[in-house]
Order: structure tokens, then sequence, then C-alpha cells
């Protein structure tokens, strides 16, 4: 691992840590290709490197969603009660997509990975979040039945679920966008909980890890990463509160449009330099 490269590692940290606080994500779509990248120039088999970079991710976004977390709870944006059904359930649904994901090739999870950002975005394009005027769904059985499928895909892909759950929570629960981006942060702890114990404890044993590894988690991406982003996530959720709803929903649909095209190949395919 070279100084430049460090550097890189940090400076993913440092905007992904801001991501996470600002739209309510824990920085895995901005972590994951960076990360993936970063293994595949030092040697790493890109199968290893994906679920590397993947179970990395998650460990990343348990200290990032927590400091996002109480931050905007500072701000009155997290309904504690919706957070923590999503996350208990998104965690059980966590550990059976990241069981599952050990088991596909790169190209298949990143396939995935960019066509889920995807279908969040769009679903948020046309969207009103300032229209949303009655109080949010909070209905136990409804968070559970949410929290699990999120928690599958998550942990197949490696994130914190924040793409899929804000949307599902401004359109289908009725949260205002703000409340949206708060709680997802409290949702993100514990799914991330369920789909990096996964990834530990399914990459025990692999052949090609990369130096300073426990079973999918490499420890030294970790440090690089969580150190950049986890102070990083206080400040991004503090611009958030300075932000019309309006165009936080429109910063979330860019971020995530881009993200998706990147890892479906969008842009490799039209030989674009992005």
């Amino acid at each position: 691992m070279t100084w430049w490269l460090i550097g890189i590692l940090l400076l993913t940290g440092v905007v992904a840590g801001t991501a996470s606080g600002f739209i309510g994500i824990g920085g895995g779509f901005i972590m994951a290709p960076v990360q993936y990248w970063v293994l595949t120039t030092i040697g790493i088999d890109p199968d290893v490197a994906i679920k590397v970079a993947f179970g990395t991710n998650l460990l990343v976004i348990i200290p990032t969603a927590m400091s996002s977390a109480f931050s905007h709870h500072k701000n009155g944006s997290v309904l504690w009660k919706a957070g923590l059904l999503l996350g208990l359930s998104g965690a059980f649904g966590g550990i059976v997509g990241s069981s599952l994901a050990v088991h596909l090739p790169a190209t298949t999870l990143k396939i995935i990975f960019g066509f889920v950002v995807l279908l969040g975005a769009v679903r948020m394009i046309g969207y009103n979040p300032e229209a949303v005027e009655s109080e949010p769904k909070l209905d136990t059985k409804l968070l559970l039945l949410v929290g699990f499928p999120v928690g599958v895909i998550s942990g197949v892909v490696g994130v914190g679920g924040g793409a899929l759950v804000v949307p599902i929570m401004v359109m289908l629960l009725r949260f205002k966008m703000h409340q949206a981006v708060g709680t997802s942060s409290a949702q993100m702890m514990f799914t991330a909980m369920g789909g990096a114990s996964a990834y530990l404890i399914h990459g025990i044993g692999v052949q090609g890890l990369p130096p300073y590894s426990i079973g999918y988690i490499n420890l030294l991406q970790f440090v690089l990463l969580a150190g950049a982003s986890v102070p990083m996530a206080k400040v991004g959720a503090k611009i958030a509160h300075k932000v019309p709803a309006r165009q936080l929903k429109f910063v979330f649909c860019i971020v995530f449009i881009y993200m998706g095209l990147k890892m479906i190949g969008v842009f490799s395919w039209l030989n674009l330099p992005l």
C-alpha cells in the first residue's frame, strides 16, 4: 500500500463521511468503488477485492452512521423507534444478504450494486418532499417488514441501506426529508452490524486476502476510512439542516445516479473518463 493510495483512501473517507451526514447514507456507495480499485491496483483478485470492499464498507458505516445519527438527533431529526425497528430487522436481513454475496462473482455484485442505487435515485426524482404534511407512519409491523429486505440488499451490495431506505421513508412512510436522512443514519448502525459480521465470518480462511485482513474485512482500510469519515459525518449533518428539503433531494439523486452508472459500467462502455 503506497502513500498515494493511502491518501486516496483518506480523501475518500472525508467525502463519504460528509455524504453520510448530509444525505443519510453510510458512504458505502462512495467507498466501495474506490476500495475495489485500490485493492485490484495492489494485485488482489477482483472476486476477493469486491467482497473485501463490501465487508470493510459495512464496518466503516457503523461508527460513521453513529456519528451522523447523534448529530441529527441534536436537531430533532431522528425518529428512534423507526430507526431501531428498521435497523434490527435490517441486521438480520444483512446477515442473509452478506451470506448470499460471498457466493456471487465480482461482476454480478457490481451490476446489482449499480441498479440498486439507480432505483433509489429514480424513484426520488419526481417526488416533492416539501409536500409532506402528515405524521410519519410508525407501525411496528410495517417497519419490521420494510427493514428486512432493505437489509438483505444492503448485505448483498455492502452498504448501510440509506440509498434504499431514505426513498422508502419519504414516499411510503411519509417522513419529511430531514427526518428520513436523520433516521436513516440510526437504521444503518444496526443493519451494517449484521452485514459486517457475516462478511467477517465467511471470509475466514479465504486465500488471497490483502494484508491486515480478518475475513473479508481489511483493518488497514477500515482505520483510514473510519478515521476520516467519522468526524466529517458531523459536518455533513450540520450542512444538511441548512439546506432546504428540495435541494437536499436534488443532491441525493445526482450523487446516486452517478454512482449507479459508474458501478454498472456505463461510463466505461462509453469510454468516458468519469
